[in-house]
C-alpha cells in the first residue's frame, strides 16, 4: 500500500470525514545523466555568481523581485515562511458545482482521497454515492507544501478524487494567444454533414489501456540497441500537407471513401508506416475522445456480424481479404487483439490471420 502524502479531514456542512491524500498518477519518462563527451564523467550544475564566477553557498542565497532592470526588492526565506499558507488540516467544501459547467482546462493534477480508517467507510461511501448521483463536484481551498490551491472533489469509480485547479487569471485567453482563429466562416450544409459522417466512421471506444507512450518505448529501444551494438535505423516519412480550402470538399469525400474501404488514401503502406513512426517520435499518442458510436459506425458493426456469420467466423486470408477495415476491426475486437485501434487495414488482417493460426494450433 502507498503511503499518504497528506492526512486531514474533509468537511461539508456538519459532516466530517477523516481522509488521506494519495498520488493518482506517475511518470515513466526515461531519465538521463549529463556526461562530458568522450568520458563517463558526470556534469554538475552549480550556483555561481554571474559577476565573479565564484560558487555561492545555498545559505547565502536570497530571493530578489526585479522592479526595474538591475533593481531588486530582496526577500529573505524566513519572510516568505511567515506569510506561507502552511499546511491545511481541513478540506472544507464551500459549495458544489455541476461538473458539466467546469471547463477541463481548469483541471491540473489529480489525487485520490481515501477514508482514514475502516470506521469512516460509511460516511465516506455516502459522500461518494451522493456526489455521483448529483453529478457535482465540491469546491474547496486547500494549502499543501507552502502553496494554496483551488480544488474540486468529485466521485469517480466508487472513490473520491481531488483535482487541483487553475485560477481564472492563470488561464490564457485563446483570442489573444492565437492569431489565426476563424471569426465567421461560411460552411455549406453538405460540408458539415460529410465531416460529421467521417467522424462517425472513425468513431472508436475509449480504451485507455490501448494508448501508450510510444516515444518512451522508442527511447528505451534506442538504449537497448546501442548497448547491444546493433545498428540504429531511423526512417522519416514526408510531413502531411495542409488541406487546400478549394479542395476541402474533395478531401472530405476521399477521406470518407477511404474510411469505408479501410485503406489509407493516396499513400503506400511503406509511407504510412513511416508516418506513424514520425508521429511516435514527435511525442505521446493523442488521446481519443470517448462517446457513443454513430449510426454509420453501428452499420459497420452490423455488416461485420453478418459477414462473420456467412463465413463461419473464419480468419483465413481469403475470407479476410474481402472485408473492410471496420469489419476487420470488429473481428479484432471480438478476439481482443491488443493495439488494434492504431493498426492499418493490412495490419488488422495480418493480426487476425496470426490469431487464426494460433487458435488452429491450439486446437
Amino acid at each position: 500500500m502507498a503511503r499518504p502524502m497528506w492526512t486531514g479531514v474533509l468537511t461539508f456542512g456538519l459532516v466530517t470525514v477523516p481522509v488521506a491524500l494519495y498520488t493518482a498518477t506517475q511518470s515513466h519518462d526515461v531519465h538521463f545523466h549529463q556526461l562530458q563527451r568522450g568520458t563517463s564523467d558526470r556534469v554538475r550544475n552549480k550556483r555561481v555568481n554571474e559577476r565573479t564566477g565564484k560558487e555561492v553557498e545555498y545559505a547565502d542565497i536570497v530571493k530578489g523581485y526585479e522592479v526595474t532592470e538591475g533593481e531588486y526588492v530582496i526577500v529573505e526565506p524566513d519572510e516568505l515562511e511567515r506569510i506561507s499558507p502552511g499546511r491545511s488540516r481541513t478540506i472544507d467544501i464551500s459549495g458544489f458545482v455541476d461538473l458539466a459547467d467546469v471547463d477541463p482546462i481548469f483541471f491540473d493534477r489529480t489525487y485520490y482521497l481515501g477514508p482514514r480508517g475502516k470506521e469512516y467507510q460509511k460516511v465516506y461511501a455516502l459522500l461518494v454515492e451522493a456526489l455521483e448521483y448529483a453529478g457535482k463536484a465540491g469546491l474547496a481551498m486547500f494549502a499543501m507544501r507552502g502553496k494554496e490551491y483551488l480544488t474540486a472533489v468529485r466521485s469517480e469509480n466508487g472513490l473520491l478524487e481531488l483535482h487541483t485547479m487553475h485560477f481564472a487569471d492563470e488561464v490564457r485567453d485563446p483570442r489573444s494567444e492565437i492569431g489565426d482563429l476563424p471569426e465567421k466562416v461560411e460552411l455549406t450544409p453538405q460540408e458539415v454533414r460529410t465531416a460529421e459522417q467521417l467522424i462517425g466512421m472513425l468513431a472508436i471506444e475509449w480504451k485507455p489501456d490501448e494508448w501508450h507512450d510510444t516515444y518512451e518505448e522508442q527511447v528505451k529501444k534506442l538504449v537497448e540497441d546501442k548497448l547491444a551494438g546493433r545498428e540504429i535505423a531511423v526512417s522519416a516519412g514526408p510531413a502531411p500537407e495542409a488541406t487546400n480550402v478549394i479542395d476541402l470538399m474533395d478531401a472530405l469525400r476521399r477521406s470518407l471513401e477511404t474510411a469505408r474501404k479501410g485503406e489509407p488514401a493516396d499513400a503506400p503502406e511503406k509511407g504510412r508506416r513511416a508516418d506513424r513512426s514520425q508521429a511516435a517520435r514527435a511525442g505521446r499518442s493523442p488521446k481519443p475522445t470517448g462517446g457513443k458510436k454513430s449510426t454509420a459506425a453501428k452499420g459497420g458493426t452490423a455488416r461485420s456480424s453478418k459477414r462473420a456469420g456467412a463465413t463461419g467466423g473464419a480468419t483465413g486470408k481469403q475470407q479476410l481479404s474481402g472485408l473492410t477495415k471496420a469489419e476487420l476491426y470488429q473481428r479484432a475486437t471480438d478476439l481482443d487483439i491488443p493495439h488494434r485501434s492504431t493498426m492499418t487495414r493490412d495490419e488488422l488482417q495480418e493480426a487476425l490471420e496470426h490469431a487464426g493460426r494460433s487458435r488452429r494450433k491450439a486446437s
